[in-house]
């Protein structure tokens, strides 16, 4: 124990020389008279409301105060595309209406959603100009069960336009109505076009800032292949990837029903676990969800699953390649997992190489239509069920850009692909779609399903592995194919190399089989507990009124 503890404290001490921790209430216990917002727990806010030190509408004011030092102002992070103006309002109705923990878990507590997260009170726009002002008709499943479980949407979140799939080439946090999200572990930009020094990780890029900055206690992004795991990553904080049909999908704008799902972005396994539990379920609309009706599949309260003993016995795989530049994080991080009880080994060879996504037209063979088919039939779908979307197809949304002055910073040659594909029944392009998606899913399963059998191929018996171990998001793709789950915690700082200042976090990540949340989520919180690599930024420190006492 004594090796790992030095390793570890090797692995911190050039973080902490730049960044400083506070001390939280979890480290006194809970204080009836002191709240210090910075780092602040969904467990320490609710406590702080139930005894009266603050109410909701005091809690979205002191955020918002954060919001207008730090987004765009200070260091000018951009995690926020639109601000709720009636978050206080919002926040004062809760006054008197507390329930119990079971029925209300998130009562009073301000959330960042993905601008690609339905709300009928705000825009809905997946950051692009072609969808300014789009007001949705009503509210996302997963906007319903956040608001009826308490929770007070703060605004909506900066993201890598249209998830990340609608240009080659653009950086993760852009988009075209947001322009650049900036990390706040380095939130300076390159000369040139204004890209960022360090790399906000996405698509879902506001979220993680938001939740890295303390500007949000939570936050919903999406994912279809690492746009949780990368921004999460990215900013030293945690983020799960549910098993596809775990959370409804309705009222999301998609890039493909195949693979996208939302997930909770928290600074702690803890909070993310709460989040999970509420986003969880069944959904009439969403015919994927009809998994939850399977006893064991999906769970409201995944906290039931929080274990410091959780790696006891268990039996972890590590994917192959580790890179190069995160060799120490990943060597630290399996150090960990062995002294914490579990059985850790290297896959002999490389991980099954996955298709990559087409992104041109006519599609070329050896890589997968998935996405762009998707991209086109999902989003005109969405489209057609949103009477306030200012386009109302690919194709206007296309042709609204190829005009737009000045031109498109980095153009949208893989709308421009998606547009010329056949989505019809029956056509090459439908045929070849399904084929690359039943290809998909059967490399990406049989691949992930061979390592979680062990050697000798029978499910059930000794050689299991329980979960792969990887590196933030560099293993995103095959789970995200199968539709299988992965989280993301904390794992460590990167030593900084010009023109990047800052030590910057990085993240390990556990994925599973389907349904294996319960799992990876004690996986993840006894790595969290037994290392507690999460710090926040300098660059957004606490603000004289992120601290209340009670006389």
């Amino acid at each position: 124990m004594k090796r790992t503890r030095i390793l570890l404290l090797a692995v911190a001490t050039l973080a902490a020389a730049c960044f400083a921790r506070p001390v939280t209430a979890e480290e006194h216990g809970h204080d009836t008279a002191r709240l210090q917002l910075v780092e602040a727990t969904v467990s320490q806010l609710r406590h702080a409301m139930k005894t009266g030190l603050i109410t909701p509408e005091q809690l979205v004011r002191m955020y918002r105060a954060r919001i207008d030092a730090y987004d765009k102002t200070g260091p000018r992070v951009n995690a926020f595309l639109y601000v709720n103006p009636n978050a206080e309002a919002q926040a004062r109705a809760l006054a008197g209406q507390l329930e119990g923990e079971h029925s209300r878990p998130l009562y009073g507590i301000p959330i960042l959603l993905k601008d690609n997260v339905d709300t009928a009170d705000m825009p809905t726009t997946a950051g692009s100009v072609a969808l300014a002002g789009s007001i949705p008709p009503d509210d996302a499943f997963i906007t319903r069960k956040l608001r009826q479980a308490g929770a007070i949407i703060l605004g909506k979140a900066t993201l890598t336009e249209f998830a990340n799939f609608i240009a080659v080439g653009m950086p993760t946090g852009y988009s075209s109505l947001g322009g650049f999200g900036l990390n706040p572990y380095d939130p300076r930009v390159l000369l040139g076009d204004g890209r960022p020094v360090l790399q906000t990780g996405g698509s879902s890029s506001g979220p993680g800032i938001g939740v890295n900055a303390n500007l949000v206690t939570l936050a919903v992004g999406t994912e279809t292949s690492g746009s949780i795991l990368s921004p999460a990553s990215a900013n030293g904080v945690v983020g799960i990837k549910p098993t596809l049909g775990l959370v409804s999908r309705d009222g999301i704008i998609p890039i493909t029903a195949d693979q996208d799902t939302a997930g909770p972005i928290a600074r702690t396994v803890t909070d993310a676990a709460l989040l999970l539990g509420v986003l969880a379920g069944y959904d009439p609309s969403d015919p994927a969800t009809a998994a939850c009706l399977t006893p064991g599949h999906c769970f409201s309260d995944y906290t039931l699953f929080l274990d410091k003993k959780a790696l006891k016995g268990a039996r972890i795989a590590v994917a192959t390649p580790i890179p190069s530049n995160r060799g120490a994080i990943m060597n630290a991080a399996i150090e960990v997992l062995r002294v914490l009880g579990a059985h850790v080994e290297l896959l002999p060879s490389p991980f099954l190489v996955q298709p990559g996504s087409c992104v041109s037209y006519p599609p070329p063979a050896g890589c997968s239509t998935v996405l762009m088919y998707g991209q086109k039939h999902d989003l005109n779908a969405y489209l057609a069920a949103t009477p306030g979307a200012p386009r109302r197809t690919l194709a206007e949304i296309v042709a609204f850009n190829r005009a737009y002055k000045p031109p498109m910073k980095y153009g949208q040659a893989i709308f421009e692909a998606a547009q010329q594909l056949d989505v019809t029944p029956g056509s090459a392009d439908t045929l070849r779609y399904q084929a690359d998606l039943a290809e998909d899913r059967a490399r990406s399963r049989g691949a992930l399903d061979a390592v979680f059998k062990g050697l000798d191929g029978v499910k059930g018996t000794a050689d299991d592995f329980d979960a792969i171990l990887s590196s933030a998001n560099n293993f995103a793709g095959a789970p995200a194919k199968a539709g299988y789950p992965s989280i993301t915690v904390p794992g460590g700082f990167v030593p900084p190399a010009p023109p990047i200042e800052n030590p910057f976090p990085s993240g390990v990540t556990f994925s599973g089989p389907a349904f294996s949340e319960p799992a990876l989520i004690g996986f993840a919180y006894a790595f969290e507990q037994a290392t507690l690599f999460r710090l926040p930024p300098a660059s957004t420190p606490p603000l004289p009124t992120d601290s209340i006492s009670r006389p």
